[in-house]
This record gives structure tokens, C-alpha cells and sequence, in this order.
């Protein structure tokens, strides 16, 4: 099992930037796959980034360019560092894991992008 614990988030101007942060109760060395979803209020949940163990990468399309994901192994530490953010990426984000067929969830963290 892994429990995962988000923070960063917080209110924004548009052009903004904030970075993600979350931590992992273990190594996520041997993590298949680490990434975020956020969930925007009256939609459903959606992939914005993940990063295997491995080092491959992917983006929605909608942040391509504006957000990177990485990971920092021996913190045990997955970041979404965002940029040129707009108000439609307000939105809770989560962290999510995937290991040996589970997933694993962090409580989310809120993004708000509002002048």
C-alpha cells in the first residue's frame, strides 16, 4: 500500500504559476506509474500528466507546454509544476498511483485561477 498526501494548491491570477507537491509514505521507486487528475466542479475526473518508473512521460493536450511533471525518488516526491495557468484549470487535483494493478489516491489539493 501507499498513501499519498498533496499539497501546493491555492488561489492564482491567470498567467500564474504554482507547483504541486506529492509525498508518498513509501519509495515510489518501483511505482509503475505516478500522475495527477484533477476534477473540475460538475465534471468528471481527468488525466493531466503521468510519469512512469521508467521516465516516460504524458500530458493532456490542454496543458502540453504549460505543466511539467517529476518525480524525485529519493524524496519520494511526484511534482506538477503549472504555469501560464487559466481559469479553466481550476480544478481539485489529485495524485495518483499505480501499482501491481491497484491505484491509489491522495484527498486533492484545490487550484483556483481567478483574477
Amino acid at each position: 500500500q501507499v498513501q499519498l498526501v498533496e499539497s501546493g494548491g491555492g488561489l492564482v491570477q491567470p498567467g500564474g504559476s504554482l507547483r504541486l507537491s506529492c509525498a508518498a509514505s513509501r519509495s515510489i521507486f518501483s511505482i509503475s506509474a505516478m500522475g495527477w487528475y484533477r476534477q473540475a466542479s460538475g465534471k468528471q475526473r481527468e488525466l493531466v500528466a503521468f510519469i512512469t518508473s521508467g521516465g516516460s512521460i504524458n500530458y493532456a493536450g490542454s496543458v502540453k507546454g504549460r505543466f511539467t511533471i517529476s518525480r524525485d525518488n529519493a524524496k519520494n516526491t511526484v511534482y506538477l509544476q503549472m504555469n501560464s495557468l487559466k481559469p479553466e484549470d481550476t480544478a481539485v487535483y489529485y495524485c495518483h498511483a499505480g501499482d501491481r494493478g491497484r491505484d491509489y489516491w491522495g484527498q486533492g489539493t484545490q487550484v483556483t485561477v481567478s483574477s
